[in-house]
């Protein structure tokens, strides 16, 4: 019944990808194919990324209702990017390095998270204390960002406004390849621990008394969902809730909590939202809205649902 389902959603991923590549082409169609390419790739990769960490994250933490967004690394994302706005202006920031740029925010999303795990794995704490300290950066990160934002000129308040969603239509070329990379790396890892997150949602005391390592194998995973992260967030900027509605719908379809279905059954899931999405928004729609803003809309709505479905058991 699984394959039969992930089979189908294959199906439909990959009706997805034709669509996008072929729909409305004219003009050069070598231009517009490689144009469309770059995008696809972007899609797929932040996709990926986000399908991924999310459902890491949800094992580790046990509530289906938690995304990464919760330890404030798209906060520190939006701010970093007001500040580079507010000091260098926004002719500097338009021409800074796109590598440069994209390795800088990586290692300081990356040098975030580990800020957090380190009294955690120093000090044997619950992971709910470093979920606390992680709520707690985030408001931190969105004060010091409103703040820059009523500071900063007038005349570059649009610079920082438009960093502050989510763009799937502005990507760097050369930025794909090591996001695709990293990416690729992080969701095989995650992969092969597939049995060991199976052990993981049966609850700390039984996962360490079936033989695992609580906090190093933890402390893996979130590594792992910090890289996931910070690549997909800073290759498009932040997207909160996509996470949350594609790990609702992947459940949904009735794949189990075997992450050996679970996990394709999320990126073909959240690979069908944005490419098919975009697609839709584009030409059938008129681009009259954005997809990061209609996807947050509806991941909104998902975690609402779900608040409201579980206050009620």
């Amino acid at each position: 019944m699984h394959k039969t389902r992930l089979l189908i959603l294959a199906a439909l991923a990959v009706a997805s990808l034709i669509a996008f590549m072929s729909i409305g082409l004219r003009g050069n169609i070598a231009f517009a194919l490689e144009l469309r390419a770059v995008r696809l790739a972007a899609l797929i990769v932040v996709a990926a990324s986000i399908a991924v960490s999310t459902v890491l994250f949800q094992t580790v933490t046990g509530n289906r209702i938690l995304t990464p967004s919760i330890m404030g690394l798209d906060a520190l994302y939006v701010f970093g990017q007001i500040a580079l706005v507010f000091a260098i202006g926004g002719a500097g920031f338009s021409a800074l390095n796109a590598e440069a740029k994209f390795g800088m925010e990586v290692l300081l999303l990356m040098l975030m998270s580990c800020a957090l795990l380190f009294p955690m794995l120093k000090t044997r704490t619950d992971i709910g204390l470093m979920l606390l300290a992680g709520v707690v950066a985030g408001i931190l990160f969105r004060s010091l960002s409103s703040l820059l934002a009523r500071l900063i000129d007038p005349n570059e308040f649009a610079v920082a406004q438009t960093v502050s969603f989510a763009n799937f239509s502005d990507v760097e070329t050369g930025l794909l390849g090591i996001a695709a990379v990293l990416t690729l790396a992080a969701v095989i890892a995650a992969w092969c621990l597939r049995h060991v997150l199976d052990v993981l949602l049966l609850g700390r005391e039984n996962a360490t008394g079936l033989g695992i390592d609580w906090l190093k194998t933890v402390a893996t995973i979130l590594l792992l969902v910090s890289a996931l992260v910070s690549v997909s967030t800073a290759l498009v900027g932040p997207v909160a809730f996509l996470g949350l509605l594609v790990t609702a719908l992947a459940e949904k379809i009735g794949c189990g909590s075997r992450h050996g279905a679970l996990i394709p059954t999320a990126i073909l899931v959240a690979v069908i939202l944005l490419v098919g999405g975009q697609t839709l928004l584009q030409h059938a729609l008129g681009s009259a809205s954005t997809l990061g803003i209609v996807i947050e809309f509806a991941g909104g709505l998902v975690f609402l649902l779900m608040l409201i479905a579980g206050s009620r058991k």
